[in-house]
């Protein structure tokens, strides 16, 4: 795949300039005693790498003749929608001290389409049925990526609440954060909604599959993970509304779901695409 100079211009421009914004923050948020609210000039600022990323993702998985999609690409369109939701959900919530870390993932994400662009997409897989699937699995996906990294946020948050002493107030970043119970049900919401994507990925997988191969389901890696990745949280779910799981308990088996979640495609599509350099199936 030829890759024009001005895709290598934007992508080097999209990480830079969210790497910037990630060295803001971490010195006004992370870095600062008190971190003040994040400011109109701030959350434009934010706007114009997103931008850029969101018409290179659009050229690459909608306008470009050839469909590639790989590891790569998943990471990077995962970033951006985090960075999406997490800009909109900036309007309604103090999240100044998650934007850092954030941002911080998006540039290490967003230009390694550049190093693995992925491999050719078989002409089934420009079905509608997979055009589905592909946005459905993305959708959840990135909806994990905010549980876990809201699950990473509340083991800190934590930690420092049990471990200050004196009874001082909590400054630097973690000040910026919402209280503990407000976080954690932000983040049963965010697993409630990539739970139900994650299920629609998995009936649409199964619907591609019957088109394409006549079997209700493909048996492979991909499908392996991600069976135990919706078990996971079925169970967290089920254990949360019918035993009350909360804390620790319940941030390991978030980070234990997403780390399977990534597996299920991620870590697949790495193994087949940079070590055994097989097509995408």
């Amino acid at each position: 795949m030829e890759i024009s100079p001005q895709d290598i211009l934007l992508h080097v421009f999209t990480a830079l300039a969210y790497a910037a914004l990630a060295l803001h923050f971490w010195r006004s948020r992370w870095q600062g005693s008190t971190p003040t609210p994040m400011t109109s000039s701030e959350r434009m600022l934010i706007l114009v790498p997103l931008a850029v990323h969101t018409w290179l993702l659009w050229e690459r998985l909608l306008l470009s003749a050839e469909l590639r999609f790989g590891f790569a690409i998943a990471l990077s369109a995962m970033l951006w929608l985090t960075v999406l939701i997490y800009w909109v959900e900036s309007l309604f919530m103090k999240l100044e001290g998650m934007q850092a870390p954030v941002l911080a993932l998006a540039a290490l994400c967003a230009p390694w389409p550049l190093l693995f662009p992925g491999l050719a997409a078989p002409p089934s897989a420009q079905t509608f049925e997979f055009r589905v699937h592909t946005a459905l699995a993305m959708l959840a996906y990135s909806l994990f990526t905010m549980a876990a990294v809201h699950a990473l946020l509340m083991t800190v948050l934590e930690r420092r609440l049990h471990g200050r002493s004196g009874g001082g107030p909590i400054t630097g970043p973690i000040a910026a954060l919402p209280p503990l119970l407000t976080m954690e049900s932000l983040l049963f919401r965010l697993i409630a909604m990539g739970f139900l994507l994650l299920t629609l990925t998995l009936a649409s997988g199964v619907i591609y599959s019957e088109t394409l191969f006549g079997l209700a389901m493909k048996f492979n890696h991909k499908t392996l993970f991600a069976v135990i990745s919706w078990l996971i949280f079925a169970a967290l779910l089920i254990g949360r509304h019918l035993y009350g799981w909360r804390g620790r308990l319940a941030l390991r088996w978030t980070l234990s779901g997403f780390a399977v979640l990534l597996l299920a495609y991620i870590g697949s599509r790495f193994i087949l695409e940079v070590v055994l350099q097989r097509a995408l199936t």
